[in-house]
């Protein structure tokens, strides 16, 4: 099933939209770990070196000099870009007045930058924008703004390297340091759980208040599906008066049991976001 006109329909029926979105949404927006053009463009020493895209570099072990160096890029690339994403403005206008949240496995923060309350968001993977002690020392996070631009002050694009003064290391111990995102057991985690606490408040009150409910699962595929895509289909299950709308170019299936409530939408994400701005206009 993958009509655009009826998935439509049901986030214009409901009232309320939970937003559940992977990689696919933000690669569609115009940051795909797999580009290899771009990533020739912002990373000529390590595209000289053999590689080819920015997922070859995630859990990669590199000299702290050229980790920061990609890692900085990256960053101010995908995070503290200050332009606007109009894929996810136009997301924002779908969803509309009605009561929403947001679950993203992405740490980009494009949802709160793009007109989205950041506290109707649950971000479980992190957010680029703090960094955290590796060991780690403290439970304490910090803004990694500053250390991202101390790197980029001190990288030579020519060699893909940032100086070594510039490597930032703990405020607490003086020990390593990272983004704070999931990618180890080091990974601190407690500032992002008040989110999951109102995700689970607000899916209460849902189902409490009988209220209709749009899963809209946008670009979350089989890489981690423990973190958006199995967790969306299992709202889906507890709550009878939700509808999930899975739209994945790659992995579109829907359970069996939520055939008779799911639609499975084949599509790029920017196609339907788009389609499903002018609704008239959707179709299969």
């Amino acid at each position: 099933m993958n009509d655009l006109r009826d998935a439509a329909e049901w986030i214009t029926a409901a009232d309320r939209v939970l937003i559940t979105a992977g990689a696919g949404l933000s690669a569609a927006a115009g940051f795909d770990y797999t580009d290899h053009e771009r990533f020739a463009e912002l990373f000529p020493a390590l595209h000289r070196a053999g590689l080819r895209a920015r997922y070859e570099m995630i859990g990669r072990d590199l000299p702290a000099e050229y980790l920061w160096g990609f890692w900085a890029v990256h960053t101010k690339d995908i995070r503290f870009n200050p332009g606007p994403s109009p894929l996810y403005e136009q997301l924002r206008g779908i969803v509309g007045d009605r009561d929403y949240f947001v679950m993203t496995s992405n740490v980009d923060q494009l949802f709160s930058r793009n007109g989205f309350d950041a506290d109707r968001m649950y971000t479980p993977q992190g957010d680029y924008g703090l960094y955290q002690c590796l060991t780690p020392c403290t439970r304490e996070v910090w803004p990694s703004e500053p250390i991202i631009r101390q790197s980029l002050d001190n990288y030579d694009p020519a060699t893909g390297k940032v100086s070594p003064e510039a490597i930032p290391s703990c405020p607490n111990c003086g020990g390593r340091v990272f983004l704070n995102v999931y990618a180890g057991a080091w990974y601190i985690n407690d500032h992002f759980r008040p989110g999951l606490d109102r995700l689970n408040d607000w899916l209460a009150e849902t189902r409490e208040s009988g209220e209709t409910l749009a899963v809209v699962e946008i670009g979350a595929g089989f890489n981690t599906p423990g973190v958006i895509r199995w967790p969306g289909e299992q709202v889906t299950r507890a709550l009878p008066n939700a509808r999930l709308i899975r739209v994945n170019r790659d992995h579109p299936d829907v359970p069996d049991d939520l055939a008779d409530r799911a639609w499975a939408i084949a599509a790029d994400a920017r196609t339907v976001i788009e389609q499903l701005t002018h609704p008239s206009g959707a179709s299969s």
